[in-house]
């Protein structure tokens, strides 16, 4: 007779059924998400709420029209070069350093219009720059 006690079998754990959840669950998710394409995207510029700046008395307007056309101080631009531009800002700026620019640019305006502002305002030798925008209840903001 064998008085010997059985030696109690280990338990064994099995992961291949837990690894077949995990990846039904991760097929699922992947394909139950949707991704945004950021190309796709539609914009609606310039609208913003932040608080009216007060008294600027060294500030020059630069106005661009939805066509490209520019003024200075609601004074027309001859041409639509950088360097007309620049003449133009130069003279407003009279040799001021410490001119504020604003640019008021219609929000369908080419974005190349702008940034032909701002490289104009670079040559003319002034640095502060802001953007006027309208508040989302109708109003023109500086």
């Amino acid at each position: 007779m064998n008085f010997r006690r059985p030696r109690p079998e280990e338990p064994e754990i099995n992961l291949i059924p837990f690894i077949d959840v995990l990846l039904v669950i991760l097929i699922f998710l992947m394909l139950s998400t949707t991704y945004s394409k950021f190309t796709e995207l539609q914009v609606a510029l310039p609208v913003a709420d932040a608080e009216q700046a007060r008294d600027r008395p060294h500030e020059i307007i630069v106005a661009v029209a939805a066509d490209g056309r520019y003024a200075v101080n609601r004074k027309p631009v001859d041409g639509r070069s950088v360097d007309a531009l620049a003449a133009e800002l130069t003279a407003a700026a009279a040799g001021s350093s410490e001119m504020m620019l604003i640019v008021s640019a219609d929000a369908t305006a080419a974005h190349q219009s702008v940034i032909n502002v701002m490289d104009a305002a670079r040559r003319a030798g002034i640095a502060k720059l802001t953007f006027a925008t309208q508040s989302s209840n109708g109003g023109p903001k500086p």
